[in-house]
């Protein structure tokens, strides 16, 4: 008879446990999850970060413009690099630094993940705020007066983002930047722009992805500059993220593709390249 009482009792308890859960199943948020694969969609970031103690190590590379020629064996005989480490601080908070080769700069970043997509629709975007600081360092014998403040910039975007289906994301990124010295006088200090990015997602493992920047006129005066155009070819291998790219831009943080592309499509200005993303898990989650 104990016996029956004791299993009758486990029994109650396990029905208003179960009756608990499924009163509270109501109230759980569930949180949409890989709107895009990597933390850069070709040259401009997306709301991605690492994970908290996680440690994300990537590539980007461009070879010449393709119209080089086959002496210049179409581009591929010349190459710019950027090598960045990627930190998740906590699971919004990530920080960055990369060196690039073109003009020997040095950048740094912050990215907080401040809202995140339902699948409720309850938060129908994600956003993400970055903040950007890159100093080149790169020596001229006729420009001694160009010191570190000279020569830094300055860069805070928001990342907005949705994920439309299982295969398509969508990010706009209007984007504030300053400069400490311009070119020329008639040069802003202060440029706004704004990127367009996308994914599409063809297979399980390959993407499509595409990003558009746009700078209205006015803000820098050479003529040579244009908005910078990206395509890629992403496939995920696991732990890595793999894109091929085509873009009119040699340069590849904000401070550089954003105000300073002057490749035109049109005229074959076109640089190929990849991105490489490795990502390594430093703490036990």
């Amino acid at each position: 008879m104990p016996a029956i009482l004791f299993s009758i009792v486990l029994q109650a308890q396990d029905t208003s446990l179960l009756a608990l859960a499924q009163s509270q199943a109501g109230t759980v948020t569930s949180y949409v999850s890989g709107t895009f694969k990597a933390t850069h969609i070709v040259n401009m970031q997306t709301i991605e970060s690492p994970a908290k103690g996680d440690l994300n190590f990537i590539v980007m590379h461009r070879f010449g413009r393709v119209n080089d020629g086959s002496y210049n064996f179409f581009g591929l005989d010349n190459a710019t690099l950027r090598l960045g480490l990627d930190f998740g601080i906590t699971d919004r908070l990530a920080a960055g630094i990369g060196r690039s080769s073109l003009e020997k700069t040095f950048d740094g970043y912050l990215k907080y993940r401040m809202l995140l997509q339902t699948s409720t629709n309850s938060m129908p975007v994600s956003l993400s705020l970055l903040g950007t600081i890159s100093n080149y360092t790169l020596k001229f014998t006729d420009k001694s007066y160009l010191n570190a403040t000279y020569r830094t910039a300055y860069t805070i975007q928001a990342l907005i983002a949705r994920k439309l289906t299982r295969a398509i994301s969508l990010q706009l990124s209007p984007t504030w930047l300053h400069f400490n010295l311009v070119p020329a006088a008639r040069d802003q200090n202060d440029l706004f722009a704004a990127t367009l990015g996308a994914r599409v997602k063809y297979t399980k493992r390959m993407s499509i992805t595409g990003e558009y920047s746009y700078l209205p006129s006015g803000q820098v005066s050479s003529m040579d500059t244009r908005n910078s155009f990206s395509l890629g070819w992403e496939i995920e291998t696991g732990g890595h993220v793999f894109q091929l790219v085509f873009t009119n831009s040699q340069g590849m943080i904000e401070s550089q593709y954003i105000p300073h592309t002057a490749g035109s499509w049109g005229k074959g200005d076109v640089y190929f390249g990849f991105n490489i993303s490795r990502n390594f898990t430093l703490k036990k989650k």
